[in-house]
């Protein structure tokens, strides 16, 4: 990093070395809270995009990493997640300023990501085989092998985080990798390949190039030497990479938007239930694909429940997410923030009605920064747009239910299928909602809960394949079968089987 003009200037990282986009252009990464620029990100294009993935290939056919034993190579990625969880405070700072999330949760957040890689770590040894119980004269057997050159494509919600889900399996199953962050939230993941070079990954392993879609991601997925791309972000986006992907048959693990159902029944635990929703949709400022952004609330228990939950709310302190004391921060950019503006007008003029927020907050040191109030519409129908459109901000649709297999469809109607939320004290009508409710997470009784070791994706046009877990890995993985023939000779050549 160096400075110019007073903002920092940040290289990337490509094949264990720093360097200058090859255009020799930039892109100012902007802090959210103060709406100034206070970075400058490299603006890649094709040929740094070319360059990365020829070193990531040289990097697994012909560097240590691949001739490297799995269990070396699981403490090297050990030692990185021991240096994050070292780090995690001033890596902290420097995602707060790239996209306004509060310092506290990114705190915790990122001392959390460490885990990912202490787990990928412990299990890139544990990937066994299978001996077949063959009907041939022929010992038959099978094995995992890395894929090759992966490449990760991250958003800019939560960038560290996102980075780590595809990196930490990836490089677990010996693959080598290409990283593309969001262009608005580079910061981290370059300060993270200092990190790298710390912890002792050959030049190559690990590599980011950092610019617009357009220009580097593109590039990026359609290089004939790419074998995986990983993507985070909007169902269109994923749709076009998995058309791109198509073209060479190459493997895609896809996790896209969500339009996720949090359902309150009356029995539940309505205080408990006020804080889940709250921290389904506003945490984060809404800007999480999981977010809670339908709540369906049983109609015997509505208005109570929305006036706890307008009340809890509005008590929310907004405003710089550096301050301890600070629940809700900003928008992470400025496109974001007009969207979800747009989105709110959306929704007023559909006839839904305003119970809390939908503008700008009258607060002194949110003026200039991309802030919007925790935002409720009551009266939401779930033909409505803002009901069937992710929104991506802190805006939540209430929608009214009056028997579990009218909630069951009203959740179900949806092109979503990530998660869903089920608040009751009723265990036999929880499972019931488990089984029926088409998303790949169901929380019952709590509301965003992640971990590595539980796999996590999407039904429907939420995505393909599967995050975290055993199941994760197996995304960066190919199966090889092995034929050893015990016969004396071959029977007869012209016949197979």
């Amino acid at each position: 990093m160096t400075e110019a003009g007073g903002l920092t200037k940040l290289q990337m990282y490509i094949g264990g070395e720093w360097v200058a986009p090859s255009g020799g252009d930039y892109i100012e990464s902007v802090n959210p809270f103060t709406a100034q620029p206070w970075a400058l990100v490299p603006r890649g294009n094709a040929q740094d995009a070319d360059r990365a993935i020829l070193a990531a290939d040289e990097a697994f056919r012909n560097g240590p990493w691949g001739r490297m034993h799995a269990s070396d190579r699981g403490a090297i990625i050990h030692r990185l997640g021991a240096l994050i969880e070292k780090h995690a405070d001033e890596l902290a700072e420097i995602e707060v300023r790239d996209n306004g999330r509060l310092l506290a949760e990114m705190r915790h957040q990122i001392a959390y990501v460490a885990k990912w890689y202490y787990y990928y770590a412990g299990l890139a040894d544990k990937i066994e085989g299978t001996v077949h119980p063959c009907d041939k004269p022929a010992l038959s057997y099978s094995k995992h092998e890395p894929l090759g050159v992966c490449v990760g494509i991250v958003p800019w919600n939560a960038p560290l985080l996102l980075f780590s889900l595809k990196a930490a399996p990836a490089l677990a199953a010996g693959n080598t990798i290409v990283m593309k962050p969001a262009e608005t939230t580079s910061a981290t993941a370059l300060k993270l390949m200092e990190l790298v070079e710390a912890a002792g990954f050959p030049p190559g392993v690990v590599n980011v190039v950092t610019g617009y879609g357009k220009e580097v991601g593109e590039p990026l997925a359609t290089h004939p030497k790419t074998r995986h791309i990983g993507f985070t972000g909007s169902t269109a986006t994923g749709a076009h990479l998995g058309m791109l992907a198509a073209r060479d048959i190459k493997r895609v693990s896809l996790e896209l938007g969500g339009k996720s159902p949090n359902i309150v029944f009356a029995d539940a635990d309505l205080d408990n239930a006020v804080r889940g929703v709250v921290g389904g949709i506003f945490g984060a400022t809404g800007q999480t694909c999981i977010a809670g952004s339908r709540l369906l609330v049983q109609r015997e228990v509505h208005d109570e429940f929305v006036e706890k939950l307008a009340a809890f709310t509005k008590a929310a302190r907004v405003g710089d997410p550096c301050n301890p004391a600070t629940q809700i921060g900003p928008m992470a950019n400025q496109m974001q923030y007009q969207r979800v503006l747009d989105y709110i007008e959306v929704a007023r003029n559909e006839g839904a009605k305003l119970a809390l927020g939908g503008k700008h907050p009258e607060i002194e040191e949110c003026a200039t920064g991309y802030f919007i109030e925790p935002t409720i519409f009551t009266g939401v129908t779930n033909n409505m747009r803002i009901a069937r459109e992710e929104v991506f901000g802190p805006v939540l649709s209430t929608i009214v239910f009056d028997d579990a297999e009218e909630a069951i469809a009203i959740a179900n109607d949806s092109e979503f299928g990530l998660a869903a939320g089920v608040w009751t004290s009723d265990m036999r009508l929880a499972l019931k909602m488990s089984d029926r409710l088409e998303a790949g997470s169901v929380w019952i009784n709590t509301y965003r809960d992640i971990s590595y070791t539980t796999p996590f994706g999407g039904y429907k046009k939420s995505g393909l394949g599967r995050e975290n877990g055993v199941e994760g890995i197996r995304e960066y993985l190919q199966t090889k079968a092995v034929w050893i023939s015990t016969a004396k000779e071959i029977a007869n050549p012209f016949v197979i089987g």
